[in-house]
């Protein structure tokens, strides 16, 4: 392992023991002075954020999730502010039961050290930290080389909060992108590091999945569907279409795939393709849509899909389209290429979206709603560190909460077993 790494985790893991013991009231003040420090220091993040964002083309999709202005460094410091109203992740007494006269509870601790890898998306990086700060962990933010200058100057804002609260900086480490073989050396890192969470492409995703000896919960691509009912308002649909896939098209909760009934492909094609049109989205669509769209759709944003445009995550204004022949099409679809992240019926029909909801399996199924609403501060988590697509320990967007596990406490009265 890399020395300047091996001092870090091991630095975080001595740090880990007392942080976890903080009150509430002194880990609040850090992110209350993280917030004042982010808006001190905003002209500072965006100056260092556009030397990462002259390295990568304007037409590079991944360019969206890298750039920081004005408007998303407030967003980053919206989503600190919601975790100050939420309550305390840690201490809750839970579970309760007596048994053999003994008082048997659980009670909710901090998991200690978490290691968090992600690419391209600066905001990660006061995301994780103040999640992690907010449920007593210490972290490792092991981000990209391409937002390298943003990491810096975001990770010695995140150390100026911890030191004016008078808590050890230490806790929150960031390993340097330039440090080769970095991820090898955090993800097999038993104890010093207690788990990993990968955000970013799916070969990072895969090669975690692969040679982490660290446990670890996934945070998959984002491969999303929609179907269209026959029995859906099919004027809403459209607009719900439009913002799923374009609202922001480079994130993990965009719209990739869009199914359609058979009945209604003729009327409901024109009217999602006005819409599409104007955003420039590119169509990949299987023989019956082709046929449909070819005449009405740009020639140019037209092609004809191919069997690998199907369970592909586009994270940029690119979407493929099928027609289906029912609502079994439809879910046996689905369950086939999900990444099992989020997954979204459009009907009038209730006994079809209670069986899309039983059948689908993915973390978060939505009727009649944008999947562009997988997000733990929309879901009323204040934060989130990601979404999982796993489904030990946490599924969907993990807040403060899933950041932590719990022990039992038992008490007796000098008890001895039979």
């Amino acid at each position: 392992m890399n020395k300047n790494i091996l001092k870090q985790l091991n630095n975080a893991k001595r740090a880990s023991m007392l942080f976890g013991l903080l009150p509430h009231d002194q880990r609040i003040l850090i992110l209350k002075n993280l917030v004042k420090e982010l808006r001190k220091n905003k002209k500072i993040i965006i100056r260092a954020n556009s030397k990462d964002s002259k390295k990568i083309s304007q037409n590079n999709p991944m360019r969206d999730r890298l750039v920081l202005n004005n408007v998303r460094i407030e967003g980053m410091i919206k989503e600190i502010e919601g975790l100050l109203k939420m309550p305390d992740p840690i201490g809750e007494i839970f579970d309760c039961r007596d048994r053999f006269r003994l008082k048997i509870c659980r009670k909710r601790v901090s998991i200690v050290v978490i290691g968090v890898i992600y690419e391209s998306r600066p905001n990660v990086t006061t995301d994780v930290a103040a999640i992690c700060i907010k449920s007593g962990n210490a972290v490792i933010l092991k981000g990209g080389k391409e937002a390298r200058e943003s990491y810096i100057v975001l990770h010695r804002i995140i150390r100026r909060a911890l030191i004016l609260s008078k808590v050890n900086p230490e806790v929150v480490q960031f390993i340097d992108p330039k440090i080769k073989n970095a991820v090898s050396d955090i993800i097999s890192a038993n104890g010093l590091v207690d788990v990993i969470i990968p955000r970013g492409s799916s070969s990072l995703i895969n090669f975690v999945r692969k040679n982490a000896t660290v446990p670890i919960i996934e945070t998959g691509a984002g491969v999303c569907h929609t179907y269209v009912d026959d029995e859906a308002l099919l004027d809403a649909s459209a607009k719900i279409i439009l913002n799923a896939k374009t609202q922001r098209p480079s994130v993990c909760n965009a719209l990739d795939t869009v199914l359609i009934h058979k009945k209604v492909a003729k009327e409901f094609l024109p009217k999602m393709a006005k819409l599409l049109k104007e955003k420039k989205v590119e169509i990949f669509a299987d023989t019956g849509s082709f046929k449909i769209l070819k005449n009405i759709y740009p020639k140019n944003l037209l092609k004809t899909a191919k069997t690998s445009d199907f369970g592909r995550e586009f994270l940029s204004q690119k979407m493929s389209v099928k027609i289906v022949s029912n609502i079994d099409e439809a879910i046996k679809f689905i369950n086939k290429y999900s990444s099992k992240h989020s997954e979204a019926i459009l009907t009038e029909n209730k006994n079809r979206s209670d069986r899309f909801l039983k059948e689908i399996d993915a973390a978060v199924v939505y009727v009649n709603a944008s999947t562009r609403f997988s997000d733990g501060a929309i879901f009323g988590l204040g934060s989130e560190i990601g979404v999982s697509t796993d489904k030990i320990h946490a599924r969907g967007p993990m807040g403060p909460k899933e950041m932590t596990t719990y022990k039992w406490i038992v008490s007796g009265k000098y008890n001895t077993r039979k």
